[in-house]
């Protein structure tokens, strides 16, 4: 699997539960008032990864599903595509070029990333420690810093529009490099299939940890 690859099955886990919140408050209130009142959402996703200076050296889109806690699918649909399904006990990652599926234990996938922490409970500030950045380019934004060194990420900034959607998160990794992710067309607790979040790997394909 190439670096990008095991980069986005470690990157997307934390926005699977991050949608629309409640209006006429703070970044920070949005996103608790998320946690706290979202059980199930979905969106269209572009993800950029810049590199420190700046330039573009990955790009890709697809479409997310989630049903909280644990539950998730994300398909990716350009430049390849690729499949990551979480069904609340296992983590599964296919790559239709290779036709290899990856499973995980889903806690142990998840490890002590920002999504184990959104997904798990409403105590998000036990895990990070959250600070209000204004306004600016008509978007309010925050940023949330892990309290632990054992995480991917150094700061994670997320950005709510006039409609408290959740419209741009940036992770910015140790190494300088930048992920960002743009959401449209997002829902907030529409009703899903409960076969999105199962996962039966494809007859013939090479099949990789537990």
């Amino acid at each position: 699997m190439s670096g990008f690859k095991r980069k986005v099955s470690k990157l997307i886990l934390f926005f699977l539960f991050i949608l629309p919140v409640t209006a006429h408050a703070d970044a920070i209130d949005k996103l608790k008032t998320f946690i706290s009142s979202t059980r199930s959402g979905q969106a269209n996703f572009t993800q950029d990864v810049l590199d420190k200076g700046g330039k573009k050296i990955q790009a890709a889109s697809g479409n997310m599903q989630f049903v909280r806690p644990g539950k998730f699918r994300w398909a990716y649909q350009k430049p390849y595509e690729q499949l990551i399904v979480g069904d609340g006990e296992k983590f599964w990652l296919y790559d239709t070029d290779l036709n290899q599926v990856t499973v995980k234990k889903l806690d142990a996938a998840l490890g002590s990333s920002p999504a184990a922490l959104l997904s798990g409970n409403n105590e998000i500030e036990r895990g990070f420690v959250l600070k209000d950045m204004g306004s600016r380019e008509g978007l309010d934004w925050l940023q949330a810093t892990p309290r632990t060194s054992e995480t991917s990420f150094q700061e994670i900034l997320m950005a709510f529009d006039a409609q408290s959607n959740l419209a741009i998160m940036e992770l910015h990794d140790a190494f300088g490099h930048k992920t960002v992710l743009r959401f449209t067309s997002m829902q907030r607790n529409p009703q899903l299939s409960s076969g999105l979040f199962k996962f039966v790997p494809p007859e013939g394909a090479d099949i990789l940890g537990e």
